[in-house]
């Protein structure tokens, strides 16, 4: 997917993916993963998700990949936050209290800026991208991840002949194909929530489930 995309998308605000209260099925989960406070998790793709402010008060510090400076720049002032800037390679990496995040093409993330992550939360980075990409993304985190870290991966299963993505269908089979080459995949929970988001009604959809995977080595 053409990286203007995503930036228009910011850039005219039309972020509807974008949501306004943390995740449930972050909140119930993550504990799962049995990370200490004050070790490092990783968001890619993650926009100005309020997900990384829960993470954060659970005592995490957040390393993020953005490719929109837009959704940097608002994440950052939605807190309060004036962020130090530096470059790193093709990055443009802005930090401040908790947060870093790294403003770029994910493909291009050195691994060197994830050393010492404990743990990943990818709510919003396999789902954003057709599925070429998604075997990409996939062999990316394997390369540039600790061993060690675990990931809280959660997608979206609906009949893709109803909608055209983003975000994208992944259904389990789907997630197994992607990641069990690396990954031990575990089913945590799946659940309907068609009624909880009318707008992809809107877009055609009959059924939608939203399916939630811890992924260890």
């Amino acid at each position: 997917m053409d990286p203007t995309f995503w930036r228009e998308r910011w850039r005219k605000s039309e972020i509807g993916f974008h949501q306004p209260d943390y995740h449930g099925l972050m909140v119930k989960h993550w504990p799962q993963l049995g990370l200490s406070a004050g070790t490092k998790v990783f968001v890619p793709l993650c926009g100005k998700s309020l997900d990384m402010v829960w993470l954060a008060e659970m005592g995490h510090r957040i390393i993020g990949a953005e490719l929109s400076e837009v959704a940097v720049d608002s994440f950052f002032a939605e807190r309060g936050l004036e962020p130090e800037v530096r470059s790193e390679g093709s990055f443009t990496v802005k930090s401040a209290g908790p947060y870093e995040i790294w403003c770029g093409d994910f493909f291009e993330m050195p691994k060197a800026a994830l050393a010492g992550i404990a743990g990943v939360f990818d709510r919003a980075a396999l789902i954003a991208l057709p599925p070429p990409m998604q075997e990409r993304y996939a062999r990316k985190l394997a390369e540039i991840l600790p061993p060690s870290a675990p990931i809280l991966l959660i997608t979206l299963d609906y009949d893709p002949a109803q909608m055209s993505g983003p975000p994208f269908s992944v259904p389990r089979a789907q997630v197994r194909s992607l990641y069990s080459d690396h990954y031990q995949v575990e089913d945590v929970e799946s659940r309907d929530v068609l009624e909880t988001h009318p707008h992809f009604r809107e877009r055609g959809l009959t059924a939608l489930q939203e399916d939630a995977f811890i992924l260890r080595r």
